[in-house]
């Protein structure tokens, strides 16, 4: 491969065959250049930007230099459609005479038109495999969305060429395909929290929702499975959970909705349908004229609300998103930033945005705009995943408060909340058995539900509204014990709601 040339800014900032880019942009293209410079051929370069930062621009000033310097061609690899025409567009805009290979295209005869190619990664193999099309005098080969493992697939056929791959997480879809294994070198762009400082995208306040994942499974892709997340996320109580988040957070905000299962997805969009709120849903199978009449709709429509199911990740912008709710769990840090960013587009008057997170991601992962360190991550995935803190240790860190729609219904008592584990330790100092921390436990919980009630048919009926804060509490105290099987569990829970009522109704006949 020819050398690729030396970048000169002057060349953009007059905008001379090209478009004017902002001055990170301008970085990453002379970093960029410079790595293939260094580099032999059939070396390749991954560079990390996050969504938002512009990175079909940057790929596409440096497919139109490149082209310039070398005469030789560039291949643009998507995996999928939309991504594709998002490409051409863009390359188009830069005066890169391009084609697309889509379905359609069987064999390429009139490929000497083009000085550069825009290929879905399936479609491009199974022309290669048939021999069907050979594409001529490629020099460079640009993998957008690196991060998804479908690529691979096609890197046998340009072994001697330089690949620069682009993505917001230099982090493999599969924790078996680590993605140092493909590419030599990372370049890092700007960071999220730079950005939003820069005013180029829009920053996120970010509300959790404290969620029991013990149910979910992880698959072999090292992510929770679609079929335990459907029974976790599908159920009434998660259901109710998710609207009120909603109604707390986000009524009147134009909401996109990310779930895991398409049964889930479905039982949102009835939810808040019954619930009086405008929703669609969106799953890969729905039909292209349909998706593009709902996305129009959610365009035009202030307080639309999308509820979606693998897709709208990636090749979906919306500036006009004010909301994006995760009603899922996932242990995939590129996910997590492909879902968040499609909400952070900024606009002359959105600065922010919310988040509202009911999977545990934020206590995984941290804030969406926190410092990443992606040189460790690309050098050592293993390791990372190995960090990563587990459901438990994140759980055992959840401290209950109530919300405040119940709160208000013990508005006569001055305290609600119970400690378990200071009341374990004060009972372990005086060596006393740990029994007498869970009737502590119900005695508060009598007492509030008494000084709340205007009879003892009233407080059996608040009793029954404090099941959240029974598990709370008994799930604290199970890892105390150091007792955490799920029969000691649920016998432990229907022990303390069969005493507490029975503790209730004692106290009203005693006080008759």
């Amino acid at each position: 491969m020819e050398e690729f040339p030396s970048i000169d800014l002057a060349e953009i900032e007059e905008g001379e065959d090209g478009k004017d880019l902002y001055p990170f942009q301008l970085d990453a293209i002379q970093q960029i250049s410079d790595k293939l410079k260094e580099l032999k051929d059939n070396h390749n370069i991954l560079f990390q930007l996050p969504t938002g930062g512009g990175k079909t621009v940057i790929f596409s000033e440096i497919a139109r230099r490149y082209i310039k310097a070398t005469e030789k061609k560039v291949l643009i690899l998507t995996h999928r459609i939309e991504l594709c025409k998002q490409t051409s567009n863009m390359l188009s805009d830069f005066g890169v005479h391009n084609k697309v290979i889509d379905s359609k295209v069987k064999t390429l005869p009139d490929q000497s038109e083009y000085t550069c190619f825009v290929a879905m990664v399936e479609t491009l193999n199974n022309r290669l495999q048939d021999e069907k099309i050979n594409i001529d005098n490629i020099g460079l080969v640009i993998v957008d969305e690196a991060h998804y493992n479908s690529f691979r697939k096609l890197f046998k056929y340009f072994e001697d060429v330089n690949i620069l791959g682009v993505t917001a997480t230099p982090l493999s879809s599969s924790i078996k395909l680590p993605m140092n294994e493909n590419y030599e070198e990372l370049v890092v762009g700007e960071s999220i929290s730079s950005l939003i400082k820069k005013g180029f995208l829009s920053k996120a306040i970010t509300y959790s929702y404290n969620v029991r994942l013990d149910s979910l499974k992880i698959g072999i892709n090292g992510d929770y499975t679609v079929k335990s997340s459907e029974q976790l996320y599908g159920n009434h109580m998660m259901q109710e959970k998710l609207l009120r988040a909603y109604e707390e957070k986000s009524v009147g905000k134009k909401t996109l909705i990310f779930n895991n299962g398409i049964s889930t997805s479905f039982g949102v969009y009835d939810t808040f349908r019954a619930a009086g709120y405008e929703i669609q849903h969106l799953d890969h199978n729905t039909g292209e004229q349909e998706r593009r009449d709902i996305l129009k709709w959610f365009k035009d429509t202030p307080d639309a609300v999308i509820t979606s199911v693998g897709i709208l990740t990636t090749g979906f912008d919306e500036p006009t998103v004010e909301t994006i709710i995760l009603n899922r769990a996932t242990r995939s840090l590129s996910l997590y930033h492909q879902m968040i960013g499609r909400g952070s587009r900024v606009l002359p008057n959105k600065k922010e945005f919310t988040v509202i997170d009911l999977g545990n991601n934020l206590h995984r992962f941290g804030l969406w705009d926190s410092p990443v360190d992606w040189y460790h991550i690309f050098q050592s995935p293993h390791q990372y995943y190995d960090d990563l803190k587990s459901d438990d240790v994140i759980e055992r860190q959840f401290i209950y408060t109530m919300p405040d729609d119940i709160r208000a219904m013990f508005s006569k008592s001055e305290h609600v909340s119970f400690n378990i584990k200071e009341e374990y330790e004060k009972s372990m100092s005086i060596n006393e058995h740990s029994k007498y921390v869970i009737q502590r436990s119900i005695d508060q919980h009598v007492k509030i539900c008494i000084e709340n009630a205007k009879d003892v048919f009233d407080a059996i009926d608040l009793a029954k509204i404090l099941q959240a804060d029974i598990q709370d509490r008994i799930r604290h105290y199970s890892y105390c014990t150091i007792k955490t099987t799920k029969n000691y569990l649920v016998w432990l829970e229907e022990d303390y709601t069969r005493r507490l009522h029975s503790q209730i109704r004692k106290a009203f006949t005693d006080r008759d």
